[in-house]
């Protein structure tokens, strides 16, 4: 206001022309006849320093535009579902098609009402190296999570999604997960939409027994549909980011759900979040197209690998325990095989083919011949 007052005097005092002190002063001499001339209307009060801001904004976003932002964003939150700009976007583009706000736009006004928090700490998204299948059914991949009943009892979360579409093939809940059920979820998610080319997960003891010697149920169920079954490395949950981070965004939903009293109610719940997810939702991470149009725009790849005999063919090595028995794990189901008492302590060998198991000792004389019956834990000697 000084720098005002002092151009104003040089002009009206000293009777100085407007050119001249505005290229004295380094000023615009359009601004210094507006200041004057508002002096000159106002006073003192006309020196003040003014806004510059526009009296109108034509770009502006319309005010239906932003409370439709801001009530898409507490609604998806509300229900736990992404509620990103990019997300918002879509939705709005359902309705509105080309006059619909860009992402930018929405972001914010989501900002500017107090929605978006800026992290500027975060990794950025360009140091990631990502790998994705690129077909659908070329790559499915599986895991087991953890969720608790209104009563606060654990129980099992198996999805199953495919790499390249994003689909959900599976969601089920148990109480405990064992092999056969996995297998069974397995087939059913296979009946529905094909069976993969091959299949990823970790070494939970449901999927694989290479650590134990033995083959699981899910391992023979693969080998006998001719997938290939690979697994990631130990403590390295980034292998199956895909189903990892499925796993947030359905627990996120879960959460804002009202708290299941049995697995039934929960099972419920996943169904209608799969139906959502799948059918509904537009993912980020395929053009914002929902998983079950990624999933049908492609053709599907199909399992490669010749069709294996499930039950395998090894040889075992054990010592009869006090009891006259030695243990076998067929199918991840641990079996103890009667040999006889005569026989404790002795080191023997066991001939595996399939269900037919041939006991020979140290010389390689047959001490007994059997057909495992995979529903009983005690297998007798014949």
């Amino acid at each position: 206001m000084d720098m005002a007052r002092y151009l104003v005097a040089a002009v009206e005092l000293e009777g100085r022309s407007v050119r001249e002190v505005a290229r004295q002063h380094g000023v615009s001499k359009t601004w210094l006849y507006e200041l004057l001339a508002r002096y000159r209307e106002e006073g003192e009060a006309g020196l003040v320093p003014r806004s510059r801001r526009p009296h109108s904004s034509p770009n502006k976003l319309a005010d239906r535009f932003e409370d439709e932002i801001v009530s898409l964003r507490k609604q998806l939150s509300e229900k736990g579902l992404d509620a990103g700009p990019e997300t918002i976007r879509v939705h709005l583009a359902r309705r509105y098609r080309k006059r619909a706000p860009s992402v930018s736009t929405i972001w914010r006004v989501l900002r500017a009402r107090g929605f978006v928090v800026s992290e500027p700490h975060k990794r950025p998204k360009s140091s990631y190296v990502r790998f994705v299948a690129e077909l659908p059914n070329e790559r499915w991949q599986m895991d087991v999570t953890h969720y608790s009943l209104a009563s606060g009892q654990q129980v099992e979360i198996l999805n199953v999604i495919d790499d390249h579409s994003r689909l959900c093939v599976a969601s089920r809940c148990s109480a405990v997960f064992t092999s056969r059920r996995v297998v069974q979820v397995f087939t059913d998610a296979g009946s529905a939409w094909g069976y993969p080319e091959k299949v990823l997960s970790d070494n939970g003891a449901v999927f694989t027994a290479a650590y134990r010697g033995g083959v699981a149920a899910m391992e023979a169920a693969l080998l006998g549909l001719g997938i290939l079954f690979v697994h990631s490395r130990p403590y390295h949950p980034q292998t199956c980011g895909k189903v990892e981070r499925f796993h947030q965004t359905l627990k996120k939903y879960l959460d804002r759900q009202p708290k299941a009293r049995t697995l039934r109610e929960l099972q419920a719940q996943l169904d209608d979040f799969v139906t959502y997810y799948n059918e509904i939702r537009p993912h980020r991470a395929i053009g914002r197209r929902t998983p079950l149009q990624a999933f049908s725009a492609r053709v599907k790849a199909t399992p490669r690998l010749v069709p294996l005999d499930v039950e395998n063919y090894r040889v075992r090595q054990d010592r009869v325990d006090k009891a006259g028995k030695v243990s076998l794990r067929y199918r991840s189901r641990l079996l103890h095989i009667g040999i006889g008492r005569e026989h404790k302590g002795e080191r023997v060998m066991l001939l595996v083919a399939g269900r037919n198991i041939r006991v020979v000792d140290a010389d390689g004389v047959l001490i007994c011949e059997l057909t495992i019956d995979p529903e009983r834990d005690y297998q007798p000697r014949s």
